[in-house]
């Protein structure tokens, strides 16, 4: 375990100056497009416009940051849009019962640990690709949604529960917790030896298990952990709403691995940071925000997010041939 350990180490030194420039990279592009609708977005470079580019870009944050761990390992899910409805309406249909929403949150948040979970369980048990495990999964988790909701939105839900989606001092608490969120998965992905394995699996997987590393263990958590923050999202975002949609999240796993891959996330794995992707969330928050007050039609918006994902995925197949 400290062969792997130090093997890691070292190769996650050598990616380092790499993923530096990434993120530089990234944080360039995306100052670069502050400025440029700063100049041509009317009422774009104002305290509250920024305030509501945070309030948007948190969501795709939380479910960035738990794909990211996926993503490190050469895993993905796609079934983070579908988990944050299921969470969401769990959490609100607790709440509709009676139930406290302190009990009624912790439900939900199993609920989404629980979908990780089980798409752990057939990647590694079924041995499942985890494009399929986690396709079933979305598929799965949206139709348990729908059915438990007869597709109608759950509202009505105690004041105490809209405090997660309000302000604290006009700072809306999903920024805050979007902050504390990045904080601490950055430091279990760079300051523990979690964060080692999960660089390890996704740089070389059988040489990780070779070393002894229990790879199941790991993947259990890491997809567990993409499935809480999944949770997080969809619980936050009934509360900002004042209501838990079933049909919430939908297509946000491609805003979200968006994100981590923009943020110098390698889809290849063994490369990633939850800076990056952070970095990556606020950008796709800042073009959405300014082609929105650029008055630029949704459908353009579409083309030219999507010109930016296969441009980033681009730049990491570049990457990966470098190395």
């Amino acid at each position: 375990m400290d062969n792997i350990t130090t093997i890691d180490n070292k190769s996650r030194k050598s990616f380092l100056n790499k993923q530096v420039i990434q993120q530089f990279a990234a944080f360039g592009a995306l100052i670069i497009m502050y400025v440029f609708f700063s100049i041509f977005g009317r009422n774009f470079f104002s305290v509250d416009n920024f305030i509501s580019i945070a309030l948007q870009t948190s969501i795709i944050a939380f479910i960035g940051i738990g794909v990211t761990f996926p993503i490190i390992t050469a895993g993905i899910d796609l079934s983070i849009g579908s988990v944050l409805a299921l969470s969401g309406v769990v959490t609100g249909l607790s709440m509709k019962a009676g139930i406290h929403p302190i009990f009624a949150v912790i439900f939900g948040l199993f609920t989404g640990i629980l979908c990780g979970a089980v798409n752990a369980f057939w990647i590694t048990k079924g041995g499942l690709p985890p494009f399929i495990a986690t396709l079933g999964m979305m598929g799965i988790a949206r139709g348990v949604a729908l059915l438990i909701t007869n597709a109608a939105p759950v509202y009505e839900f105690p004041e105490s529960f809209e405090i997660i989606g309000g302000d604290i001092f006009n700072i809306p608490v999903p920024v805050i917790i979007m902050i504390v969120t990045a904080l601490i998965f950055g430091f279990i992905l760079t300051r523990t030896n979690l964060g080692t394995y999960v660089y390890s699996i996704g740089s070389n997987e059988e040489a990780t298990r070779l070393s002894g590393i229990n790879i199941t263990l790991i993947k259990f958590i890491v997809y567990a952990m993409c499935g809480l923050l999944s949770a997080v999202a969809g619980i936050v975002l009934a509360s900002r709403l004042i209501t838990a949609q079933p049909t919430a999240g939908n297509a946000y796993e491609l805003d979200a691995i968006a994100s981590a891959v923009i943020g110098g996330t390698s889809l290849m794995g063994g490369v990633g940071t939850i800076t990056g992707t952070l970095i990556g969330a606020f950008i796709i928050g800042v073009l959405r925000n300014g082609l929105n007050i650029m008055g630029v039609s949704s459908f353009i918006q579409q083309i030219i997010i999507g010109s930016v994902i296969i441009g980033a995925v681009y730049i990491d197949q570049l990457r990966n041939k470098i190395r």
